[in-house]
């Protein structure tokens, strides 16, 4: 998925963490909720301005990050 239109980071917002279409919901409270159990439609009913796409997003960005940097050795 690629979630660069949905993710954004803005310096002064969530102290630049990554947040939801310039929204105050950061990644990281996203993926926490999810961690703690709650479901994709959990969720969505407790925050009705996300969409499954919005979660999705998180996931990727999520993955992302954790995949190793791969450089060229000399």
């Amino acid at each position: 998925m690629d979630y660069h239109h949905i993710i954004s980071i803005e310096p002064g917002k969530r102290g630049g963490r990554p947040c939801i279409r310039q929204k105050r919901i950061a990644v990281g409270d996203v993926l926490g909720w999810l961690a703690a159990g709650q479901t994709h439609e959990q969720i969505l009913s407790d925050f009705p301005e996300l969409t499954e796409d919005d979660i999705r997003a998180c996931l990727a960005y999520a993955a992302d990050r954790e995949r190793p940097l791969i450089t060229a050795s000399a």
